[in-house]
């Protein structure tokens, strides 16, 4: 891959963005293309194609998208489902249409059915039904890795899907109306121990979570972009897995809280289990490198650095 190509990236403030513009700058890439939301609204087909005509990217990652955890989900179906829909059409039509040479769709581990066996293969797309609770956002990420694949099918271009596992790690989402799982018990552990107060958490702490270190992710994308992926989509993440209850204790020992955990068992789970398996991703060179206490402590220090800045509720 040559350093000088165009290379768009979609959402760079993001998580996800943010470390793959983080990481195409140390390889030594330097013509790259950011715009803020406030500067190009991807929701906006004729803003969007403007810019492709006026830019012509050779290369496009799309990082940007609506996303949220199970109550944001909840709440908003309607606004994760079109806005969604929107962002991701709008950035691949236009890719198409002005010959973009690489395209790179994120999506998500949620594409996959509720009860589906595990770990998750990527042939287990659209098996059976999803999971109520992220249906919107799911839906939206199968259009969108479906355009991709059939852009490929008809056209022979170079678009294609990753579709990591639960993320988490710097500029993440503390917000504890929108947040994951991870980053909002972050963040209730981390006022618990300031108050000397208890951590209430949803569900039964029992379902089985993948989480992959967002650093990790951003390499996998670089990797895709210096090799050939003879596939149209991959799944991407760590390979194993930890109870809720088991990562909750984790992440009370890594902040330092000594109060007690209880569980609202009246809160959905979500789905029971969430493995993807990884091994077309480790086939062609690519795994993890991050280890989930090792990536927790990280995000943990990131959050204690820049928890004044943060723009979330009582803060």
């Amino acid at each position: 891959m040559n350093k000088n190509s165009k290379i768009f990236v979609a959402g760079h403030k993001g998580m996800v963005g943010s470390a793959i513009l983080k990481e195409l700058k140390l390889k030594g890439y330097n013509n790259i293309v950011i715009k803020s939301k406030y500067n190009l609204d991807l929701m906006n087909f004729k803003l969007v194609k403007k810019f492709f005509k006026n830019e012509k990217p050779d290369i496009v990652i799309n990082a940007a998208a609506k996303v949220g955890g199970i109550l944001a989900n909840q709440n908003y179906p309607y606004q994760f489902l079109l806005e969604n829909l929107k962002i991701q059409n709008n950035i691949i039509e236009n890719s198409f249409n002005y010959n973009v040479k690489k395209f790179i769709f994120l999506g998500s581990s949620c594409i996959y059915p509720k009860f589906a066996d595990q770990p998750l293969k990527e042939d287990y797309l659209l098996t059976s039904s999803l999971e109520s609770t992220n249906q919107w956002y799911a839906i939206a990420k199968i259009s969108g890795l479906k355009l991709c694949q059939s852009i490929r099918k008809q056209f022979n271009k170079d678009f294609f899907s990753l579709m990591p596992t639960n993320l988490y790690g710097y500029n993440d989402n503390f917000d504890l109306n929108t947040s994951h799982v991870l980053p909002s018990m972050i963040r209730k552990f981390h006022e618990a121990k300031i108050n000397n107060s208890d951590v209430q958490l949803w569900g039964s702490g029992k379902p089985m979570r993948e989480f992959l270190f967002v650093d990790d992710l951003a390499r996998a994308v670089i990797f895709s972009l210096e090799n050939k992926l003879e596939e149209d989509f991959y799944n991407v993440g760590s390979g194993k897995e930890i109870s809720i209850k088991d990562l909750a204790n984790l992440i009370q020992k890594i902040v330092g809280h000594k109060g007690k955990i209880k569980w609202d068992k009246s809160k959905p789970d979500g789905t029971p289990r969430k493995l993807l398996d990884v091994s077309k991703m480790n086939r062609i060179g690519w795994s993890y490198s991050t280890e989930l206490r090792d990536g927790v402590n990280k995000t943990y220090d990131w959050f204690l650095k820049n928890v004044n800045n943060l723009k979330i509720n009582n803060y």
